[in-house]
């Protein structure tokens, strides 16, 4: 059934030809909450894509605060998610944080929507 599928520590994309049902997503759910090395309280309940487009934010420094520790997705969460530009959107995934430049101590974060 499945065209392509993408997995990494945070996320499984699966691609298909075939019109999914809700059906199919709670099969895909049970059997991803059913592998022993996966926590399924940490499972996010699967979705579909609404429109596939992207948000990218800039402009926010790579490094906390005096220190040379990256920035964490946590961090990311805790500041964007209450923010009302996020009202009534689903993500697909979690938000991306990558450093814009070796040269440069600001970071580029994208999100999936």
């Amino acid at each position: 059934m499945a065209d392509f599928i993408q997995a990494d520590n945070r996320k499984l994309i699966i691609t298909t030809n075939k019109v999914a049902v809700i059906s199919d997503l709670n099969i895909i759910e049970n059997y991803i909450k059913n592998i022993n090395v996966v926590d399924s309280n940490e499972v996010m309940s699967p979705r579909f894509v609404q429109f596939k487009s992207y948000l990218k934010v800039l402009g926010i420094f790579y490094y906390t605060k005096d220190t040379n520790l990256s920035i964490t997705l946590d961090i990311v969460e805790k500041v964007l998610y209450p923010t009302y530009i996020f009202n009534n959107i689903v993500f697909t995934s979690w938000p991306h944080i990558i450093k814009a430049s070796s040269k440069l101590d600001m970071a580029v974060i994208w999100i999936d929507i």
